[in-house]
């Protein structure tokens, strides 16, 4: 059954809306029809009640109690007045219609309400299937119980009834379907906008456009809505560009060392080579393989990192543990010192251990391999971020490559590894919100600082 009101149900937003208004529209209206009609049959019922009460009084005036019996005067109208109109005395029948019967369930009726001692009424079916209206009205004065039994046809008035209800129920089909159509109509219109920004985004999602919703003329719900899929359109737009420049940054690195591999290999098999020559190309092309290899690793890291999110996975590090553990965990030659200095014994960063590991570990590493005594770790903390300097006394960055420190694939030194580990720090950083700078003014030696949000 659940499932076959699911599958029956409007599919679109509209239909729905406009099916939950017709649900609504039609319990009110049904409520109001059963309280209408309920009302109206009431008031037929005590307008029917009125009327015998004073076609009753209007027969009392007639009826002579002065005597040992009851007697009925002679009236103009008496006719009109005996219509339906039966006068007992302590259980004596004094006159009735003309065409009732002296016997039968109508006129046991009529002695029953005759003999009670106040106003009654009571409904009969009589004279087939039409249903009868009876009241009494007690007359005092004499030495018996007299009362005047009046009756009445309740055909007219059921039938006024039965057109009242017939003429609500139409009403109410009326006002459904003008609820149904206008309910659909201003759905409609109000949902216009909707489908302007559905199809605006299949516009763009087609042509890679730079559009945004904006907030200008749209309702305040609306308004809310173009601004959440505005940023979600930029951080879609900011994953393709993080994907492009991943794909460029891998094609570009692996396209030295592959070319590399091709020209030692087409120079080798143009002539016969020597075995020390053979040696030679195979030590370059091994050197080479081992490069790709390396840059493989490398950004099947980052996009095993990528993919676990860890920007977004909320968590916090020590920073002088983590700090303290990588220093005393990598490899520097032995007049090298390592040193980690730290403004407080606790410091909390708002990142994963693991990211910040990555973060810190080339910066490290650069240090370790180009220091000449020393290379020290400063952490200190700063409202709202944690600043770590990592500085080495080695030759520094030459000036001519600054501007290229950051740059994916550029290398100071040749056998620099492959260009990848500076630029992938700061990617990670920023992705938290945080930044790995270089400090060109630092002499002697080499100062990249990182700050990272505290936790």
């Amino acid at each position: 059954m659940k499932g076959l009101l699911t599958h029956l149900a409007p599919r679109t937003l509209r239909g729905r809306l406009s099916l939950v208004a017709l649900t609504a529209a039609s319990l009110l209206m049904a409520v109001l029809t059963v309280v209408f009609n309920v009302t109206v049959d009431r008031h037929l019922w005590h307008q029917a009640d009125d009327e015998l009460r004073n076609r009753a009084a209007a027969v009392a005036t007639t009826v002579d109690m002065s005597g040992p019996h009851v007697r009925v005067l002679e009236t103009v109208n008496d006719r009109l007045l005996d219509t339906n109109v039966w006068i007992l005395e302590g259980g004596r029948l004094v006159e009735k219609p003309p065409s009732a019967a002296s016997a039968g369930p109508l006129y046991q009726a009529v002695d029953r309400l005759a003999a009670q001692s106040g106003r009654a009424c009571a409904t009969v079916t009589a004279r087939g299937d039409r249903p009868l209206r009876l009241c009494s009205e007690p007359l005092s004065g004499g030495r018996g119980g007299a009362a005047v039994v009046t009756a009445l046809d309740l055909d007219p008035y059921r039938s006024s009834a039965d057109t009242l209800l017939l003429g609500s129920l139409v009403l109410d089909a009326v006002m459904l379907l003008c609820t149904y159509v206008l309910t659909r109509l201003s759905v409609a219109r109000a949902l216009r906008p909707v489908r302007t920004m559905t199809d605006q985004a299949t516009q763009w999602s087609a042509v890679h456009s730079d559009d945004r919703f904006g907030a200008k003329e749209h309702p305040a719900e609306l308004t809310r809505l173009g601004t959440s899929l505005d940023a979600l359109l930029d951080r879609i737009r900011t994953a393709l560009r993080y994907e492009q420049q991943l794909t460029a940054e891998l094609s570009h690195e692996l396209r030295t060392p592959l070319t590399r591999i091709i020209t030692e290999l087409d120079w080798w098999t143009r002539r016969p080579r020597s075995a020390e020559e053979t040696r030679a190309i195979q030590s370059v092309i091994g050197e080479a393989a081992q490069a790709m290899r390396t840059i493989c690793d490398t950004l099947l890291n980052d996009a095993r990192e990528s993919a676990r999110n860890p920007a977004t996975v909320p968590g916090t590090a020590d920073v002088v543990s983590v700090l303290g553990g990588m220093v005393r965990h990598v490899e520097a030659p032995d007049q090298v010192r390592k040193a980690v200095e730290a403004e407080a014994s606790v410091l909390e960063v708002g990142v994963p251990p693991a990211l910040l590991e990555r973060i810190v570990s080339p910066l490290l590493t650069n240090a370790v391999r180009y220091a000449r005594s020393s290379v020290k770790v400063r952490a200190r903390g700063i409202p709202g971020a944690v600043w770590i300097d990592v500085v080495d006394d080695g030759p520094g960055v030459p000036q001519a490559f600054i501007s290229e420190l950051f740059q994916p694939g550029r290398r100071a030194d040749a056998d620099d590894g492959a260009g990848l580990g500076l630029p992938l720090a700061r990617r990670l950083a920023r992705a938290v919100g945080g930044e790995v700078s270089y400090d060109a003014t630092h002499a002697p030696g080499a100062r990249f600082t990182i700050s990272l949000p505290a936790g």
